[in-house]
């Protein structure tokens, strides 16, 4: 695949406009009625070429029928059960929901879908075939297929080798937005796509929809297969919403109340499409040097976290321990046997996530914990049984 020192060679010969709208918000916040509405109004009123990717058409499949992560359970009530992609669909791990989940492979079929993108991208840019990436996941990379066929972005006629799809004329010779639409819950998950479209210099804009929790849970009950009220309250609290005082890449972004678009809301959303068509993010080449140094900084200030947080973890589990009034001899090896886990975590940092989390390129700090939480637990039944 050509980088956008190639990319924007092909261009010269006539300038493509594209680019990448992030719709995030809390489940149930409408953002999938959003995008369809806004992707028949730029094809009505613009004549754009428009593909919405929704991470919950495209990803529920693959995830169910080939990855291989363990299966999420809840040790909440009567005892474990599997837990349905719906209610899983974007919510971190987390102590308090007891949830067990290898965390990587979440991240990992999210990596792999931003890569089905690019291929589409680069096909785009070049006026060419798009390629089938040699490695991937046959459900989720069908159902990614059948999602731009079904929006006339490629031909539903594929060549007979199987090994690449025709581009429709929509598609190469219209300005093109791609909108994707999920909760996008960490800035680092938006922050990903960001950096695909600085890769190729494309536009980049993000929309927030801020919806009352009051009534994404209200519309979260009428649906077909509602995600758990916790699942929501959960997300309400942690949710990173885009802060471009913060995040200088985050600066074309736009808040708006989910409820149906003003005149004002509607010139203000087109004012970012625009804006985002127009101002395409600059290519930079990565300075190796630098990148290392925030690798190595970011790594530090995790792992100095990581080292306080599970340090109050393991001394809360062993005030509970004795208020259940665990054996001393127990209680020794409890002791033992936690602040032993707590080494293997923090050694696992300092070298890249190797055993417990799989070797992520984006480290969060709630991961590392909760996996923690998970693998502490385990530990805990054997010396006495009240969850924690």
């Amino acid at each position: 695949m050509k980088t956008a020192e190639d990319a924007r060679g092909a261009r010269s010969e006539g300038p493509r406009e594209i680019g990448l709208c992030l719709l995030c918000g809390l489940p149930a916040a409408g953002k999938s009625t959003l995008a369809r509405a806004l992707s028949h109004r730029l094809r009505q009123e613009r004549g754009w070429a428009v593909g919405v990717v929704t991470y919950d058409d495209v990803m529920p499949d693959a995830f169910l029928e080939e990855a291989s992560a363990r299966p999420l359970v809840s040790t909440e009530g009567a005892g474990p059960r599997p837990l349905s992609w719906k209610e899983t669909k974007g919510l971190p791990l987390n102590a308090g929901l007891h949830l067990v989940w290898e965390p990587s492979q979440w991240k990992l079929l999210r990596q792999e879908l931003l890569k089905y993108l690019e291929y589409f991208l680069m096909a785009v840019i070049n006026g060419c075939q798009m390629s089938v990436p040699p490695n991937r996941t046959a459900a989720l990379w069908e159902d990614f297929i059948s999602c731009l066929k079904d929006q006339d972005l490629i031909s539903s006629a594929a060549l007979d080798t199987q090994s690449c799809y025709l581009l429709t004329k929509i598609a190469v010779s219209r300005p093109l937005f791609l909108i994707l639409d999920d909760n996008f819950y960490y800035q680092s998950m938006r922050y990903e796509v960001y950096q695909l479209a600085r890769k190729y210099s494309l536009g980049f804009c993000q929309l927030f929809l801020d919806c009352s929790l009051e009534t994404c849970l209200q519309r979260n009950g009428q649906r077909c297969r509602p995600l758990p009220t916790e699942t929501i309250h959960l997300m309400a609290r942690k949710i990173e919403k885009p802060n471009p005082g913060k995040n200088a890449w985050e600066h074309n972004s736009l808040t708006i109340q989910s409820t149906p678009c003003s005149s004002e809301a509607s010139l203000k959303l087109t004012d970012l499409l625009l804006t985002a068509l127009e101002n395409p993010v600059k290519y930079i080449e990565d300075n190796v040097e630098q990148k290392e140094s925030d690798r190595i900084i970011c790594s530090t200030n995790v792992l100095h976290q990581a080292d306080q947080t599970l340090r109050r973890i393991v001394s809360q589990t062993m005030k509970e321990a004795k208020d259940e009034q665990v054996l001393p001899f127990n209680l020794k090896l409890l002791a033992e046997e936690l602040n032993k886990l707590k080494a293997e975590f923090l050694e696992d940092l300092r070298h890249g996530n190797k055993k417990y989390l799989c070797s992520q390129q984006t480290i969060h700090i709630s991961d590392v914990i909760s996996f923690f939480h998970y693998k502490k637990d385990n530990i805990v039944q054997k010396y006495f049984s009240k969850p924690h």
